[in-house]
């Protein structure tokens, strides 16, 4: 594992995602100041040795490199922009990194403005989800300048397995939102498949493993299809941070001037899946929708 002894990072948002990857860069010898919305991962953080802080500014003060992994784009936009936000203490040698998914056209606007104050700015959305969080195998997509990625290469080595920068700032965001796409359709997929296969009297589990080493096989066929099959929706990935992401992707497309007919029909059955209270379960529960029972 790449260390980072010496290294002081500050990490804001401790949910499914970031607690984890917190834990990873202080095994990797990083001395870690955090904060979050909620108080009590945070105290549970320091008392593994994290140092905690009140606000995002005050992690910024105290870290020149900051990790930035919330909930969703307005999330993003307060810390880094609002009221005691991280943009108060960016200085010359500020290194800000979203890692979580935020839309394109606010990472540009927040990007600006940390650059504008004097800073460095790298958008850094993963894949992988909790298991990829806590294995340190993410999937990092990064957009930024050269110079930017390759400060935050070695952060990045430790919380994934493979780095790609994708280009200029907001192109990591870009990436992401066709990951989910991809993800959300695929998941839908699998959930028709499967449902198709318990509504004609066949096992669904031999069903998925019958098609395990062909064309259908997919790493969403091999995790979220056992979900499916076992019944177990503990989140990897909420089902509600499955709807955010394609919803931006959506408005994406809107400023583009293009439609995406299929990933509309995704949302609007993660928004049956939500409305039937099941938003806080894995997005692989969207199997519910199709098939109830």
């Amino acid at each position: 594992m790449t260390s980072l002894d010496g290294k002081t990072i500050g990490f804001i948002g401790l949910g499914l995602m970031g607690r984890p990857m917190s834990l990873n860069l202080m095994k990797a010898g990083a001395r870690l100041i955090v904060h979050n919305r909620s108080r009590p991962v945070v105290e549970e953080m320091a008392a593994k040795g994290m140092v905690a802080a009140d606000t995002p500014g005050a992690v910024a003060a105290k870290a020149k490199t900051v990790i930035v992994m919330v909930s969703d784009t307005p999330a993003t936009e307060a810390v880094i922009g609002g009221a005691d936000g991280i943009l108060g203490a960016v200085g010359p040698d500020s290194l800000i990194i979203d890692m979580g998914t935020t839309a394109v056209s606010a990472t540009r606007r927040l990007a600006a403005a940390v650059v504008g104050a004097g800073g460095q700015y790298v958008d850094a959305p993963v894949s992988g989800g909790t298991v990829g969080a806590e294995d340190g195998t993410l999937t990092i997509m990064a957009g930024g300048p050269e110079e930017a990625v390759g400060r935050a290469t070695p952060v990045f080595e430790v919380l994934g397995a493979s780095l790609t920068h994708v280009g200029a700032i907001g192109t990591g965001q870009v990436a992401k939102a066709a990951n989910q796409v991809i993800v959300g359709l695929v998941i839908g997929a699998v959930a028709e498949a499967l449902t198709l296969a318990r509504r004609a009297d066949a096992d669904p589990a031999k069903v998925r493993q019958a098609l395990k080493g062909g064309f259908a096989d997919s790493r969403i066929l091999e995790l979220h299809g056992q979900r499916m099959v076992s019944g177990d929706f503990r989140p990897g990935g909420k089902a509600t941070t499955q709807r955010k992401d394609l919803a931006q992707a959506l408005d994406l497309a809107a400023e583009l001037g293009f439609e995406m007919p299929a990933t509309l029909l995704n949302r609007e059955l993660y928004d049956r899946l939500i409305a039937d209270g099941f938003g806080d379960l894995d997005h692989s529960a969207l199997i519910k929708v199709l098939d109830p029972e």
